[in-house]
């Protein structure tokens, strides 16, 4: 099987995800992974799909003409199945803070300069309910090294969140067998 990841975006309106997944459907791809949300006023897909070398290539081109006539815009790239090197095990990330720039940046920067990966990131301002104040949310589940220390790494990022001003908590993937 051959495995691609395409990513739409375009105006949100009604039928946007039938209209992707009837051409996946009628070219007997299947969808592996999806994410897909409002962001602003636009309507955002990211999918991965396998299917045929043949039916990948068709998937191109129908996605192509459709992004034509509908005013989406679109990106394929086929891509493999991800090889893990090392174990890793997934930990949660949550923080909420008074809404700021620079919130999710410095928060990719504790990560990475530890060399652990994000796999995956969502985030969403909200308004307080009495005062109106954005509030930021992030959840992020990360891919921590099976060697390394969580808790120096819980005790790190404690102290950061106190110097960025950020209630964040690190804990163990409750959702993966095994692994708490």
């Amino acid at each position: 099987m051959a495995r691609a990841v395409i990513s739409t975006i375009g105006r949100d309106r009604p039928g946007i995800v039938n209209e992707l997944t009837k051409i996946v459907l009628e070219l007997n791809i299947s969808v592996e992974d999806s994410r897909m949300t409002v962001l602003g006023g636009e309507f955002a897909v990211l999918m991965s799909v396998t299917g045929s070398e043949a039916s990948l290539e068709t998937l191109e081109k129908k996605l192509t003409e459709l992004c034509q006539a509908t005013g989406l815009a679109h990106l394929f790239r086929k891509t493999e199945v991800r090889t893990e090197t090392t174990r890793t095990i997934l930990y949660l990330v949550k923080v909420v803070a008074m809404d700021h720039p620079g919130i999710v940046h410095n928060i990719a920067a504790f990560f990475s300069a530890r060399t652990i990966n994000i796999r995956d990131l969502n985030t969403e301002t909200e308004r307080a309910p009495h005062t109106g104040t954005p509030i930021f949310n992030l959840n992020m589940t990360v891919e921590i090294a099976a060697d390394l220390k969580v808790s120096q790494l819980r005790d790190e990022f404690e102290e950061f969140c106190v110097v960025w001003d950020l209630d964040g908590e690190l804990m163990a993937d409750s959702t993966v067998p095994g692994q708490i």
